[in-house]
């Protein structure tokens, strides 16, 4: 029983030395090359361009002119426009209300036979100042001979010729020419106070007929231009005042949209400005010509209308830093055929770009190949190199390096992960 391990343990030493043998005189394992294999890459090389910043903003429009037309006079409606209806178009110079003008033209007929009576009166009073004056020259000579015949009573009386009674006679009749002759000389000295008494009724007699005919002419509402109506407040047989709001009214020539910009990109559609101009020049002479602008509905982003901008509405936005632009489209109506095409009309959302001044000597780099303020560029020897730039502005899907980047940069587009500086590229041009 004793035997058996001895007769086990030589054959275990005898494969334990077998194997060490083995491995050591096997080959050892194959050497491989110690250059890693360069990673194939998309690169773009950039250049400097001149790019015309752009920008978006959304709005509702809302009519570049309105219509409120408000009753002037009171009276009864006795007459409406039959296509004046909510929706309905109307063009220029149509007539779409009237107001029962009775009250207006018996005032009108009055004031004219007030005119006519003064008118009457001033001749009258001519008359009479003529007559007084022809009366007054004739008690003037009567005066005359009656002072020359009170001298020669007077003297006559002094020589005895002729009794006292006499002279006394001759001075009444004296006196009483005289009397006469001050009463047409006051009366003609009245003449101009009352000329001038009936000039100023004649005078109120004419602004009464001017009112009256005022009156009469805003008993009917005229449309001032082509437009659209939105809400009625009259009706046929009902009674208006002055100052209710019987109808209103939107504009059909053009629409507006207020879109509200950042400061900054506000700027950069201006272009190139001079050093210190200030926000507030810019709003006074603003260069709008150098704006482009598209306008598109939220509805059907396929219909395009081509806009312009024509001036800032208000005061800037303190809380969003944002300028109020105000953009215009004109002829809204044109071409509308629902559905397939949609007019522009008020409250309908719309989307706005902007295309502003080209800025030269930029240079633009797909927004996938920018990785939080850092690009991946492919070296002159193929290497990886991470470098940090500025970036601008973003436009269509691209944004723009102001600083880091120079022509001839060739900037990996691909998304490298993970990105070690210096690992070897196989750059492969991308098509344009």
């Amino acid at each position: 029983m004793r035997l058996a391990p001895l007769l086990v343990l030589p054959p275990i030493a005898l494969g334990i030395a077998a194997a060490v043998w083995m491995i050591a005189s096997a080959p050892g394992p194959a050497q491989v090359g110690g250059d890693a294999l360069a990673l194939p890459v998309r690169v773009m090389t950039v250049a400097a361009e001149d790019i015309r910043p752009t920008a978006t903003a959304w709005g509702n429009l809302r009519a570049a002119e309105t219509w409120v037309a408000v009753a002037e006079v009171q009276g009864e409606v006795i007459w409406r426009h039959p296509d004046r209806e909510p929706g309905h178009l109307i063009p220029a110079g149509t007539e779409v209300l009237r107001i029962d003008p009775a009250d207006y033209e018996l005032a009108l007929a009055q004031s004219l036979a007030d005119l006519a009576a003064l008118e009457a009166e001033r001749a009258q009073l001519s008359a009479e100042a003529a007559n007084t004056g022809r009366i007054l020259e004739l008690e003037r000579a009567r005066l005359a001979l009656a002072e020359a015949d009170l001298e020669r009573t007077r003297t006559l009386v002094a020589q005895g010729a002729v009794p006292q009674s006499r002279a006394d006679e001759a001075e009444r009749a004296t006196l009483l020419a005289r009397r006469t002759v001050a009463e047409l000389e006051n009366t003609l000295a009245l003449i101009p106070s009352r000329e001038a008494q009936i000039a100023a009724q004649v005078a109120r007699s004419e602004a009464a007929i001017d009112r009256a005919r005022r009156s009469l002419d805003r008993t009917t509402l005229t449309t001032p231009f082509d437009l659209r109506v939105t809400e009625v407040h009259a009706e046929l047989f009902q009674t208006v005042a002055p100052g209710q709001v019987v109808i209103r009214a939107d504009g059909i020539a053009a629409a507006e949209v207020v879109a509200h910009l950042p400061i900054d990109s506000f700027r950069r559609l201006l272009g190139d400005t001079p050093e210190g101009i200030t926000l507030g020049d810019m709003m006074r002479d603003m260069p709008a010509t150098q704006i482009e602008v598209t306008l598109s509905p939220l509805a059907d982003p396929r219909q395009i209308w081509s806009a312009r901008v024509v001036g800032i509405e208000g005061a800037l936005d303190a809380r969003a830093r944002t300028v109020p632009v105000v953009v215009r489209v004109d002829d809204p109506y044109e071409g509308a055929d629902p559905p397939r095409r949609l007019p522009l009309v008020p409250n309908m959302q719309v989307q706005l770009s902007f295309s502003g001044a080209s800025i030269s000597g930029l240079i633009a780099i797909p927004e996938a190949a920018l990785h939080g303020g850092m690009v991946h560029i492919a070296s002159a020897d193929d290497r990886l190199e991470l470098r940090p730039v500025t970036a601008g502005f973003a436009r269509d899907g691209s944004v723009v390096i102001t600083e880091g980047l120079v022509s001839g940069d060739r900037v990996v587009i691909d998304d490298i992960a993970p990105a070690i500086p210096g690992m070897a590229l196989t750059p492969v041009e991308a098509p344009q």
